[in-house]
């Protein structure tokens, strides 16, 4: 599973392989060969190489982990104040009207906190965070809903179409048998 499909590695599970990288320098200052390296670890001779590569252009530092690229950015401060920004609803903020999108929460991230998330990172913190996805229920402001619920009753079944009686045990699709 790729990082943009909700995989990656825990935390446990990225300190275990810093670990596992570690062994490997240890195991490059020992001057041993990557056949053996790989072995002993269980890893690709490919990713050995990899890392010894890498150990040997930029040192220890570059073999160690980097965190979780998917860390939310937020403090718990600016999330704070974003949820009470999205709570004075998108017309306190400058659109036209009063639904809030993921652009547009995106843009307010970016307007308040000097963050820059995609629409999907934006999607992903909301939801960590106890927002959910809901759609407006589009009603005509209008709308009689007895008077919808008696044309339902009374003219819809006089107006409908009537249903074509077929023969039993036949498809009205297919045609009479020849003679």
């Amino acid at each position: 599973m790729r990082y943009s499909q909700g995989g990656g590695l825990t935390d446990a599970e990225r300190t275990a392989r810093e670990q596992v990288w570690l062994q490997a320098v240890a195991c490059f200052r020992g001057g041993e060969k990557n056949r053996e390296i790989a072995a002993a670890l269980q890893v690709s001779e490919r990713s050995v190489e990899r890392w010894r590569r890498q150990w040997r252009e930029d040192g220890q530092a570059r073999v160690a982990s980097k965190g979780s690229p998917g860390r939310p950015r937020l403090f718990d401060a600016q999330m704070a104040r974003l949820e009470r920004e999205l709570e004075r609803g998108p017309l306190a903020h400058g659109w036209s009207d009063q639904r809030w999108t993921l652009a547009r929460v995106k843009t307010l991230i970016d307007r308040l906190c000097h963050v820059s998330y995609t629409v999907e990172g934006t999607w992903r913190l909301l939801r960590r965070n106890g927002w959910s996805w809901q759609q407006p229920a589009r009603r005509a402001i209008e709308r009689d809903d007895d008077a919808v619920e008696l044309w339902k009753r009374e003219v819809w079944p006089r107006v409908r179409a009537p249903r074509r009686r077929t023969e039993p045990g036949r498809s009205s699709k297919t045609k009479p048998a020849s003679r």
